[in-house]
Protein backbone atom coordinates (compact mmCIF):
# COMPACT_ATOMS: atom_id res chain seq x y z
CA UNK A 1 0.00 0.00 0.00
CA UNK A 2 2.81 2.55 0.66
CA UNK A 3 4.60 1.85 -2.52
CA UNK A 4 1.18 2.40 -4.79
CA UNK A 5 1.07 5.48 -2.36
CA UNK A 6 4.19 6.90 -3.61
CA UNK A 7 3.45 6.05 -7.38
CA UNK A 8 0.44 7.94 -7.28
CA UNK A 9 1.94 11.19 -5.51
CA UNK A 10 4.60 11.17 -7.94
CA UNK A 11 1.99 11.30 -10.97
CA UNK A 12 0.10 13.60 -9.62
CA UNK A 13 2.86 16.13 -8.83
CA UNK A 14 3.52 15.53 -12.80
CA UNK A 15 7.24 14.60 -12.12
CA UNK A 16 9.57 13.22 -14.67
CA UNK A 17 11.41 10.63 -13.30
CA UNK A 18 10.07 6.75 -13.90
CA UNK A 19 9.33 4.97 -10.49
CA UNK A 20 11.02 1.43 -9.84
CA UNK A 21 9.80 -0.65 -11.93
CA UNK A 22 7.72 0.99 -14.61
CA UNK A 23 9.21 -0.83 -17.53
CA UNK A 24 12.26 -0.64 -20.16
CA UNK A 25 11.60 3.09 -20.54
CA UNK A 26 14.86 4.80 -20.21
CA UNK A 27 15.59 6.68 -16.88
CA UNK A 28 15.10 10.70 -17.15
CA UNK A 29 17.27 12.23 -14.83
CA UNK A 30 16.95 15.94 -13.39
CA UNK A 31 17.41 18.66 -15.27
CA UNK A 32 21.05 20.20 -14.41
CA UNK A 33 20.79 22.97 -12.69
CA UNK A 34 21.62 26.18 -14.73
CA UNK A 35 24.44 28.19 -13.28
CA UNK A 36 23.77 31.63 -12.52
CA UNK A 37 27.26 34.09 -11.31
CA UNK A 38 27.71 34.41 -7.96
CA UNK A 39 27.27 38.56 -8.46
CA UNK A 40 26.83 40.56 -10.93
CA UNK A 41 28.87 43.21 -9.72
CA UNK A 42 30.76 45.88 -10.97
CA UNK A 43 33.61 44.08 -9.84
CA UNK A 44 33.07 40.81 -11.60
CA UNK A 45 32.11 42.34 -14.60
CA UNK A 46 35.93 44.27 -14.76
CA UNK A 47 37.70 41.37 -13.76
CA UNK A 48 36.47 39.92 -16.93
CA UNK A 49 37.07 42.48 -19.26
CA UNK A 50 40.58 42.52 -17.76
CA UNK A 51 41.24 39.16 -19.75
CA UNK A 52 38.73 39.87 -22.47
CA UNK A 53 40.17 39.52 -25.98
CA UNK A 54 38.87 42.65 -27.21
CA UNK A 55 38.20 43.11 -31.22
CA UNK A 56 37.43 46.06 -33.22
CA UNK A 57 34.40 44.72 -34.95
CA UNK A 58 32.62 41.34 -35.53
CA UNK A 59 33.98 39.38 -38.84
CA UNK A 60 32.06 38.11 -41.09
CA UNK A 61 32.72 34.56 -41.94
CA UNK A 62 30.57 32.62 -44.44
CA UNK A 63 29.30 29.50 -43.78
CA UNK A 64 26.98 29.77 -40.44
CA UNK A 65 24.33 27.75 -40.46
CA UNK A 66 22.14 26.26 -36.85
CA UNK A 67 23.02 22.49 -37.88
CA UNK A 68 26.73 23.59 -37.73
CA UNK A 69 26.11 23.48 -33.98
CA UNK A 70 24.42 20.01 -34.08
CA UNK A 71 21.03 19.08 -33.75
CA UNK A 72 18.47 21.66 -32.19
CA UNK A 73 18.89 20.99 -28.39
CA UNK A 74 20.76 17.21 -28.74
CA UNK A 75 20.94 15.21 -25.89
CA UNK A 76 24.25 14.40 -27.19
CA UNK A 77 26.29 16.84 -25.29
CA UNK A 78 28.79 16.47 -22.83
CA UNK A 79 27.86 19.27 -20.66
CA UNK A 80 25.51 19.27 -17.71
CA UNK A 81 22.24 17.54 -18.85
CA UNK A 82 23.56 15.74 -21.02
CA UNK A 83 22.66 12.08 -22.31
CA UNK A 84 20.30 12.24 -19.41
CA UNK A 85 16.93 11.10 -21.80
CA UNK A 86 15.95 14.84 -21.54
CA UNK A 87 16.58 17.33 -24.92
CA UNK A 88 17.88 20.63 -23.89
CA UNK A 89 14.89 22.82 -24.26
CA UNK A 90 12.97 20.63 -21.81
CA UNK A 91 16.05 20.62 -19.47
CA UNK A 92 15.70 24.52 -19.71
CA UNK A 93 12.27 25.01 -19.29
CA UNK A 94 12.13 22.17 -16.48
CA UNK A 95 15.03 24.39 -14.12
CA UNK A 96 13.89 27.49 -15.28
CA UNK A 97 10.03 28.00 -15.24
CA UNK A 98 8.02 27.56 -12.24
CA UNK A 99 4.03 25.62 -11.72
CA UNK A 100 5.71 23.20 -14.69
CA UNK A 101 3.53 20.30 -15.58
CA UNK A 102 4.96 17.66 -18.27
CA UNK A 103 3.40 15.46 -20.69
CA UNK A 104 3.16 12.78 -18.62
CA UNK A 105 4.38 11.49 -15.24
CA UNK A 106 7.48 9.78 -17.33
CA UNK A 107 8.11 12.38 -19.45
CA UNK A 108 10.05 15.42 -19.52
CA UNK A 109 8.39 16.64 -22.11
CA UNK A 110 7.05 20.74 -20.29
CA UNK A 111 3.40 21.45 -21.66
CA UNK A 112 3.30 24.32 -19.68
CA UNK A 113 4.76 26.42 -16.75
CA UNK A 114 5.10 29.82 -16.22
CA UNK A 115 8.28 32.56 -15.80
CA UNK A 116 7.70 34.63 -12.73
CA UNK A 117 10.28 37.83 -13.90
CA UNK A 118 11.26 36.91 -17.12
CA UNK A 119 14.69 38.17 -17.41
CA UNK A 120 15.18 40.49 -20.58
CA UNK A 121 11.16 42.58 -19.83
CA UNK A 122 10.62 41.77 -16.21
CA UNK A 123 7.16 40.78 -17.30
CA UNK A 124 5.21 37.74 -16.20
CA UNK A 125 4.94 34.97 -18.93
CA UNK A 126 3.00 32.06 -19.08
CA UNK A 127 4.52 29.04 -21.08
CA UNK A 128 2.10 26.74 -23.13
CA UNK A 129 2.73 24.24 -25.33
CA UNK A 130 0.64 24.69 -27.79
CA UNK A 131 2.06 28.39 -28.09
CA UNK A 132 5.37 27.66 -27.42
CA UNK A 133 7.20 30.65 -29.70
CA UNK A 134 5.77 32.42 -26.21
CA UNK A 135 8.98 31.42 -24.50
CA UNK A 136 12.57 30.74 -26.01
CA UNK A 137 15.74 29.95 -24.87
CA UNK A 138 18.35 32.16 -26.18
CA UNK A 139 21.64 31.48 -26.08
CA UNK A 140 23.29 34.75 -24.42
CA UNK A 141 26.30 34.64 -26.37
CA UNK A 142 24.46 33.75 -29.80
CA UNK A 143 25.34 30.75 -32.18
CA UNK A 144 25.93 32.96 -34.95
CA UNK A 145 28.20 35.55 -33.60
CA UNK A 146 30.14 32.70 -31.92
CA UNK A 147 30.94 31.05 -35.46
CA UNK A 148 32.08 34.38 -36.70
CA UNK A 149 34.12 34.85 -33.29
CA UNK A 150 36.03 31.74 -33.94
CA UNK A 151 33.87 28.78 -33.51
CA UNK A 152 33.68 28.03 -37.33
CA UNK A 153 37.34 26.65 -36.58
CA UNK A 154 36.38 24.44 -33.64
CA UNK A 155 35.87 20.37 -33.91
CA UNK A 156 32.19 19.82 -34.10
CA UNK A 157 31.26 18.30 -30.94
CA UNK A 158 32.72 21.79 -28.95
CA UNK A 159 29.97 23.33 -31.54
CA UNK A 160 27.86 21.46 -29.87
CA UNK A 161 28.79 21.48 -26.17
CA UNK A 162 28.88 25.03 -26.65
CA UNK A 163 25.38 25.28 -27.97
CA UNK A 164 23.77 23.06 -25.48
CA UNK A 165 25.61 24.95 -22.30
CA UNK A 166 22.98 24.88 -19.71
CA UNK A 167 25.38 26.06 -16.99
CA UNK A 168 26.42 29.36 -18.48
CA UNK A 169 25.24 29.60 -21.80
CA UNK A 170 21.55 28.84 -21.87
CA UNK A 171 18.69 31.30 -20.62
CA UNK A 172 14.56 30.93 -20.74
CA UNK A 173 13.17 34.44 -22.16
CA UNK A 174 10.14 35.89 -23.56
CA UNK A 175 10.19 35.13 -27.77
CA UNK A 176 9.95 38.80 -28.78
CA UNK A 177 12.49 39.82 -26.96
CA UNK A 178 14.68 36.72 -27.80
CA UNK A 179 13.66 37.71 -31.60
CA UNK A 180 15.01 41.74 -30.93
CA UNK A 181 18.36 40.33 -29.59
CA UNK A 182 18.74 37.99 -32.63
CA UNK A 183 22.55 37.53 -32.70
CA UNK A 184 22.91 40.59 -31.02
CA UNK A 185 25.95 41.30 -28.62
CA UNK A 186 26.02 44.33 -25.29
CA UNK A 187 27.27 46.90 -27.82
CA UNK A 188 24.38 46.46 -30.01
CA UNK A 189 21.39 45.34 -27.70
CA UNK A 190 20.62 45.47 -23.99
CA UNK A 191 17.62 44.09 -22.14
CA UNK A 192 14.44 46.34 -21.18
CA UNK A 193 14.59 45.03 -17.72
CA UNK A 194 17.22 47.25 -16.56
CA UNK A 195 17.18 45.01 -13.29
CA UNK A 196 18.76 41.95 -15.44
CA UNK A 197 21.48 44.06 -17.24
CA UNK A 198 24.50 43.65 -15.34
CA UNK A 199 23.76 39.79 -14.92
CA UNK A 200 23.34 39.38 -18.62
CA UNK A 201 26.55 41.59 -19.53
CA UNK A 202 28.21 39.41 -17.00
CA UNK A 203 26.67 35.93 -18.25
CA UNK A 204 28.14 37.17 -21.70
CA UNK A 205 31.58 37.87 -20.54
CA UNK A 206 31.80 34.65 -18.85
CA UNK A 207 30.86 32.32 -21.75
CA UNK A 208 33.00 34.40 -23.86
CA UNK A 209 36.20 34.04 -21.38
CA UNK A 210 34.67 30.18 -20.96
CA UNK A 211 35.65 29.51 -24.80
CA UNK A 212 38.03 31.57 -25.38
CA UNK A 213 35.85 33.78 -27.63
CA UNK A 214 36.49 37.46 -28.19
CA UNK A 215 34.23 40.83 -27.60
CA UNK A 216 33.76 43.56 -29.78
CA UNK A 217 35.16 47.39 -28.86
CA UNK A 218 31.74 48.14 -28.30
CA UNK A 219 30.72 44.86 -26.51
CA UNK A 220 33.66 46.21 -24.20
CA UNK A 221 32.15 50.07 -24.29
CA UNK A 222 28.89 49.06 -22.95
CA UNK A 223 30.50 46.40 -20.09
CA UNK A 224 32.50 49.71 -18.98
CA UNK A 225 29.32 51.94 -18.61
CA UNK A 226 27.65 49.48 -16.63
CA UNK A 227 29.90 48.48 -14.19
CA UNK A 228 29.76 50.74 -11.40
CA UNK A 229 25.90 50.44 -11.70
CA UNK A 230 26.38 47.33 -10.88
CA UNK A 231 26.34 46.26 -6.81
Amino acid sequence: MIRLFLVAVLFVAGCTYPTAGAGPSPTVEPPAPTAKPTGASGKAIEAELKVARVVAVRPEVAGYKRDQFGQSWTDNHNGPGGHNGCDTRNDILAAQLTAVHNRTAKSCVVVEGTLTSEPYTGRRVEFRKAAATKVQIDHIYPLARAWDMGAARWPAQRRVDFANDQAANLLAVDGPANASKNDSGPGEWMPLNKAFRCVYVLRYLQVAHKYALPITAADRDTARTIAPTCK
